[in-house]
């Protein structure tokens, strides 16, 4: 059986899910994307592609469209809360397009998916279908939706973010992890702030309990801002939320005059318990596997989450292409044992930076300042090399 003859369902239209499907089309599969909302959107929010993600996605013909809205920053520039010392200062977009060969954007979320969705054919999209459950028959899997609809497929992938009803189907619930922080996120229009005369860098503000971050996105003409607190618990049903912008200039009231002018600007703020989950051990079960926040959810501080998905959608097509449909569970058991160890570590380091970033004033806040001011770094070419330079495409040419 040729892979045209290869029938395969990705559940979820998010940037992993529509990254998925394109790379899977690509390699000659016959794929179908199910998205649960009637049409596949983006709450307005900033990502980080970097190299690892763009080399995928420039290898999907994605460039121009990365190009025409994508911003290059200059550098990685971390900043004392209070009177806005620099810490670190890290060149990024030139220096790191010069090492591996792929540019690092700033974007809009909804540039992404609108340049993902223009790639996709319109008949391997169908919004409006949430997933119900599945029945694996070992040789196909019965694919059930609210809506009554059935689809069979040779093979499911669940990129269906943290929250992953497939998850749920194959591995039993598990809740995600609150992880005591919230994020404030927004978009505030770059004319706003034109007296501030910010740098096109990817700013982050360390301080006790709370570190602020933000970029431009869509050809400078917006800045995002992430504001993100300490908090005990959430004990809203929704994780995301719209949110009083005052309530965010509260909270950092007492931060360099930047911070609270990009605040105070400020029309519309969202706000978002931050979750996560432990790596799983596995997360492939006969012929169906798992992609992106559905197996691997991280906190945003290694600005990765989307990158990790992107990766996953391309080795998943490496491993795939070249098997037949008997071949495929073997084919998902080996994409998993190239992601995880990856992704684990990725998850660990993202949870080790909200400590980081978060330090009190005082003896430990002295030490990491010092070290950062004395070059320590851990974004120079050379030490995210293996972050990166990852080429998600061939490192997992065939199961072994």
């Amino acid at each position: 059986m040729t892979p045209t003859n290869i029938s395969i369902a990705v559940i979820g239209g998010g940037m992993g899910g529509l990254t998925a499907a394109l790379t899977l089309l690509q390699a000659g599969f016959d794929v179908h994307v199910f998205e649960q909302a009637g049409a596949v959107s983006e709450i307005g929010a900033g990502v980080q592609i970097s190299p690892n993600a763009s080399r995928v996605l420039h290898g999907l013909g994605l460039e121009n469209a990365l190009a025409r809205t994508g911003v290059k920053p200059l550098a990685w520039h971390q900043r004392r809360w209070n009177d806005g010392q620099t810490l670190l200062r890290t060149p990024l977009a030139l220096a790191m397009e010069a090492h591996f060969g792929f540019p690092h954007y700033q974007m809009h979320r909804a540039d992404v998916i609108d340049a993902l969705v223009a790639a996709l054919p319109a008949e391997r999209l169908h919004a409006g279908h949430r997933f119900a459950g599945l029945v694996d028959h070992g040789d196909r899997v019965d694919v059930q939706f609210e809506n009554g609809m059935h689809f069979e497929a040779h093979a499911l992938i669940g990129a269906d973010g943290i929250h992953s009803a497939v998850r749920r189907a194959v591995f039993g619930r598990e809740d995600a992890r609150f992880t005591g922080c919230v994020a404030y996120r927004g978009l505030v229009p770059a004319e706003r702030l034109a007296q501030l005369q910010l740098e096109v860098t990817a700013q982050v503000w360390m301080g006790p309990g709370q570190h602020f971050v933000h970029y431009f996105v869509r050809n400078r003409e917006l800045v995002n801002f992430v504001a993100v607190v300490d908090q005990s618990d959430w004990a809203l049903e929704s994780w995301t939320m719209r949110a009083d912008a005052a309530e965010a200039s509260t909270a950092f009231a007492a931060w360099h005059p930047q911070v609270r002018a990009i605040l105070a600007a400020v029309d519309q703020t969202y706000k978002w318990a931050l979750f996560d989950r432990q790596p799983m051990p596995h997360w492939s079960a006969g012929r169906v596997t798992l992609l992106g926040d559905a197996c691997h959810a991280m906190l945003p501080f290694m600005a990765q989450g989307a990158a990790q998905a992107i990766e996953d959608a391309a080795t998943l097509a490496a491993c795939l292409r070249p098997c037949n449909a008997h071949e495929l569970p073997e084919a998902l058991r080996h994409y998993e044992t190239q992601r995880l160890a990856r992704t684990a570590k990725i998850q660990s380091l993202s949870s080790a930076n909200k400590a980081r970033f978060h330090l009190p004033d005082g003896e430990a806040q002295r030490e990491r300042d010092a070290q950062m001011q004395q070059g320590s770094t851990d974004w120079s070419p050379q030490a995210v090399a293996w972050l990166y330079g990852h080429d998600a495409w061939s490192t997992a040419a065939s199961p072994p």
